[in-house]
This record gives structure tokens, sequence and C-alpha cells, in this order.
């Protein structure tokens, strides 16, 4: 046994230069040992390369996995694209489908920052917001016809990929070079201050979190003077969601980051925001986003890695406020070993990632969280055969 220790040390600490065909399975190399009666060195040379061969392919099949997540993560399924045809459709026939959402009488009470909002809801288009006009918001013009940019989101996101990335970093890069982040309605909440000129205050909701408790106790978190009430993402028991500070986000590499920024300073999430308006409107925070996507394209963008979060960051440095983490869980878009428990408690929980709820990619233990809203009885669900999952029933 001690001779054949010495044996796989030294194999070990050697280069793999074995050009016969590997086997592809540990069931056929039990084979090969067993019909060529190897000796013990041959067998430890094979058995190095064999076991090498197939971590390639294991972590091939994983960057491979990624690749098809993010594909999958992009599509409109079926049934979804036959529901908003079917809708609009409706909304193009039906006189009844295009009342006014809330009646005329409700709309001075919702821009009354005195009344309690329990059941308005305000249903506007982009197009109906006066001041959203491309004379106000020359840079996201200029990000959208940027050739390199275009190139950047819309280009071959399977070059992205490299043998020696983890599959994590991989689905990292893929989610950061999303078409979306270069889309107007991405960027509108950095002007919610001018599309809500008689507001004082707002909660910010993004379209793919789930409401699990009432919200109106977050009108009374004392801001202490800061803008952006949110929760911070550099501190919790998951090592993964909510280990995030500027270092994830930002090219430290890159010196106008190195002299701009810390690495070690917290990071915040979007999702579910309190925002003061009122102290909002005091502040540059629009302007400073604004030169700071400026500088990202004058360099390439390389000066950060994810999306839109990043210019928000530097843009309300100073201005947030941290709330308890239980208003809003993060990460139930990639990550499946998230606390079922925690899920239930939170308030607000979100489904950011690949693996939204509405696609067969959600994770199966996380999804009921949102299907159980879904009226699968519907008749515009019924009619585009969306179907309720089999686990839920």
């Amino acid at each position: 046994v001690q001779d054949l220790y010495g044996i796989f040390d030294q194999v070990n600490n050697e280069e793999s230069t074995s050009d016969k065909k590997l086997p592809e399975s540990f069931r056929e190399f039990l084979s090969e040992m067993k019909d060529n009666h190897y000796d013990a060195r041959t067998f430890a040379v094979r058995l190095k390369a064999t076991m090498k061969n197939m971590d390639k392919e294991v972590k091939r099949s994983r960057l491979a996995e990624q690749l098809y997540k993010h594909y999958a993560s992009t599509a409109i399924p079926k049934g979804i694209h036959c529901l908003s045809l079917r809708l609009t459709d409706e909304y193009s026939s039906n006189a009844h489908a295009r009342k006014q959402l809330p009646p005329p009488e409700l709309l001075p009470l919702l821009s009354d920052n005195s009344f309690q909002h329990s059941a308005i809801v305000e249903v506007k288009g982009v197009h109906q917001f006066d001041w959203l006009t491309r004379e106000n918001v020359p840079v996201l013009e200029a990000i959208e016809n940027h050739r390199g940019v275009r190139n950047h989101y819309h280009g071959d996101h399977g070059t992205v990929s490299s043998a020696s990335d983890n599959p994590r970093v991989l689905a990292s890069k893929l989610q950061a070079r999303s078409p979306k982040y270069i889309s107007l309605l991405n960027h509108l909440r950095i002007y919610l201050p001018e599309l809500f000129p008689s507001l004082n205050k707002v909660v910010f909701l993004d379209d793919d979190i789930v409401v699990q408790r009432d919200l109106s106790p977050l009108w009374e978190i004392d801001l202490e003077g800061k803008v952006n009430g949110a929760v911070e993402t550099c501190r919790g028991e998951d090592n993964w969601v909510m280990s995030k500070r500027f270092r994830t986000y930002f090219n430290f590499s890159h010196p106008v980051i190195d002299r701009s920024l810390d690495p070690d300073e917290c990071a915040w999430a979007y999702g579910m925001n309190i925002f003061d308006l009122e102290a909002w409107r005091k502040t540059n925070i629009r302007d400073t986003y604004h030169f700071w996507l400026k500088e990202n394209l004058k360099a390439g963008l390389t000066l950060w890695k994810f999306g839109t979060l990043p210019p928000a960051l530097i843009a309300f440095r100073g201005h947030v406020h941290g709330i308890d983490p239980s208003w809003h869980m993060l990460g139930l878009g990639y990550q499946e070993s998230t606390d079922i428990e925690s899920v239930k408690k939170a308030a607000v929980i979100h489904y950011n990632g690949q693996c939204k709820p509405w696609l067969d990619i959600a994770f199966k233990n996380l999804q009921p969280f949102w299907t159980k809203h879904v009226n699968y009885s519907n008749d515009f669900i019924r009619n585009c055969h969306i179907l309720e999952p089999l686990y839920d029933r």
C-alpha cells in the first residue's frame, strides 16, 4: 500500500502525457483496467488522466448549462406570448377594457400626499409621462444608439464563455449583458421625482417581486434625511446573496474606479425601496448618475460589471438608509438553497436572477410562492394553455 501511495504521489507531480483514448465513464475505466492488467504505475497514470478529463467534461457541462439557462431566461414562454396578444386584442376591441384606471374621480386622491392609498392603482404607459422625452434624457439615447454598446448587449453571448470560468462567474457575465440594461425602461427609476412631481414619498417595487404582507409601516420609517430606504446586501447569513460590496460590481483595476470608490463599501438592493422624493429633489443624484453613464461609455463599458445598479450605487452614495432585511428578501431567481422559513416571513420576496417564477427553469421549491397568486381558472389564462404546475395541486 505504501508503494502504491508513493506511485500516486510521483504521478501526481508529473505532467499528463497519455495520448491513448481515455475512458468516458468510470465503468469503462474499470473495464479497461481489468482487460489490460495494467501495473500500478500505468494504473495511476490512466486514473489521473481519466479523472482530469472527467473534471473538464463536468465543467464544460456546467458552463453549457449556464449558457442554455441564459437563453431560456431571455425567451418568452409560448403561453405568456399568447396572453399578451390576447390581452392586446381585447384592449383594442373592447371599449370597457380601455376604461381609464383609476376612474377620473379618484385621480386627485392618488396625488394627495396625505391620503392613505390602500387600494388605488394608477396604470400609465411610458408615453403618458409628459416629462419623459428624448430631450430630457440625451445620455440614455446615446447609450441605446451607440454601436459598441449595442454589440456588447445584443452580440453573440456565447463568446463570453471561457474554459477557465467558474459557472457562477459565467452566469454573472451573461446576466450583465442582458439587452434590458440599455432600455430606457430600466433607467426610469432615476427619474421618479420628475415623473411624480406632486408626490413626496413612494414605495418602488420591481416587476419580479411578490408582496406577502402589509407595506404601510414602511411609511413610518424615519429615513433620517436620506433619500433611499433600502436593504443593504453586504451582511447576512446567506454568504452569496448577502455578501455584495462595491468590489462585486466595479472594476477596481480601472484607475477611474480605483481613485473614486472604496471596494469595501456596502452595496444595497433595488426591487423594494422607499424613496423620499422631497429630499431627492434637493440632491444632484440624477446628474451624478448621468455623469457616470458617460464615463462608462468613454471607458468602453469597462467600469462596472452588472447592469444599471452600479451607476445608482455611486449616485446614491450618502443618501441611503438601511432598512431591516425582512422587508426585502433577494435572490429567489438564482439561489435555489434559499431558506424557506425566511421566505415565508419576508414582506417582499424578489425573484432577481435568471430563474423567474413564470419560466420552466424556475426553482421548483420557490416557484409556488408566486404561482399561488395566479388564477389558473381565468379564461385568458386557460385559453393560452398556461397550466398550473403539478406540485401546486
